[in-house]
């Protein structure tokens, strides 16, 4: 599928107060070593794909902030995909060494009957949200997968729009991404993912 946007962004879209509240919110939480979507994998391998360490939030005032710029991307991005439920929040820190390789958010089948109202629905749009200020730490970059429209090669770009604390970034779930090694310092991020009945 090609698309005139493999992402959306809205630079410095919350303030340093709100990253400071959802920092201070997520580490409220119990901390977790990250796994993947599929969780029967082996820890090792599980540990070469993936090292950080998550909480989940499902805070109301968080999706306050957050659902309105989904909406916008959305439509500006000319995606229009049609969606109305998101998942728990995914508190993030990367700290030095630790990375997610190249992967993307949707998977080959929908939720199951063991997830409820996510029945049936499949992830549609990603949200990312950079929460640290880019001084504390060096490395960890976004970085997108995407085919180019016009000679139909793969391409990497970096995300440098999500660099300015605050930042906000949406992109379609099948969208391969990847967060690089954090070289220096701690980087929080929140992740959101939002879901809807699979496309016809």
């Amino acid at each position: 599928m090609y698309l005139n946007y493999s992402y959306w962004f809205f630079k410095s879209a919350l303030s340093p107060n709100v990253c400071d509240e959802i920092i201070a919110t997520g580490k409220k939480y119990k901390s977790k070593k990250a796994v993947t979507g599929d969780s029967k994998k082996a820890s090792s391998k599980v540990q070469k794909l993936r090292k950080s360490n998550v909480a989940w939030l499902n805070d109301r005032w968080i999706y306050n902030y957050i659902q309105p710029y989904v909406h916008m991307a959305n439509k500006n991005a000319g995606w229009n995909y049609q969606w109305d439920l998101s998942e728990f929040c995914q508190f993030t820190k990367y700290s030095k060494g630790q990375f997610y390789g190249w992967h993307c958010d949707s998977w080959t089948k929908p939720y199951g009957d063991n997830d409820s109202n996510k029945n049936g629905k499949i992830r549609k749009l990603s949200v990312t949200v950079s929460l640290s200020d880019p001084k504390d730490y060096k490395g960890g970059e976004l970085e997108f997968k995407s085919i180019d429209g016009h000679t139909g090669k793969l391409r990497n770009t970096i995300c440098k729009e999500i660099l300015p604390r605050g930042s906000i970034v949406v992109f379609p779930s099948h969208i391969w991404h990847r967060v690089k090694p954090v070289k220096k310092g701690t980087r929080y991020s929140l992740v959101v993912w939002n879901l809807g009945w699979p496309f016809k």
